[in-house]
């Protein structure tokens, strides 16, 4: 596996970062490809998800809001209403789950955060990079993880 770290300056459009649009350049070639949080963010990612056949894409760009502070306002944005239950840990899984159940095997799923989880091996997943994307300063490091779909994980629920 493949662990990258570079400087870069924040941008709310991740992907637009250089580091960051060169890895997905070098992983985005053809295919079917979903962007269940597209900027600016306007629709229900699990909803949009659910309306997708089974292992169906070649791969998945999840970034999703990254703490439930953020989860809530894309969400207010959409006049949507959050309970605490639905900025848990859960709603994080349902995304998850869901994730799993449209990539085809040997599909790529990357995933943007502050951790380098990503979908997991659990799940079905093997990580074949990772790129720390450091902001300075007061901002939080953008850790992107690549991950294989190496066998199907049923997903329970």
């Amino acid at each position: 596996m493949e662990i990258k770290r570079v400087w870069a300056m924040p941008n709310k459009r991740t992907f637009q970062i250089k580091p960051i649009k060169r890895l997905l350049a070098k992983y985005i070639c053809n295919g079917k490809w979903v962007d269940p949080f597209p900027y600016p963010f306007k629709v229900d990612a699990l909803q949009t998800m659910k309306d997708i056949p089974s292992y169906s894409v070649d791969g998945v760009l999840y970034d999703p809001p990254y703490s439930p502070r953020q989860l809530k306002e894309c969400y207010d944005s959409l006049g949507q209403c959050l309970t605490f239950e639905d900025t848990s840990n859960k709603t994080w899984s349902s995304w998850k789950n869901e994730i799993c159940r449209i990539v085809k095997p040997g599909g790529i799923v990357i995933s943007f955060g502050w951790n380098s989880a990503g979908m997991g091996i659990k799940k079905g997943f093997k990580k074949i990079e990772i790129l720390m994307v450091c902001h300075g300063g007061q901002h939080h490091d953008t850790i992107v993880t690549v991950e294989k779909k190496v066998q199907n994980h049923l997903v329970e629920g």
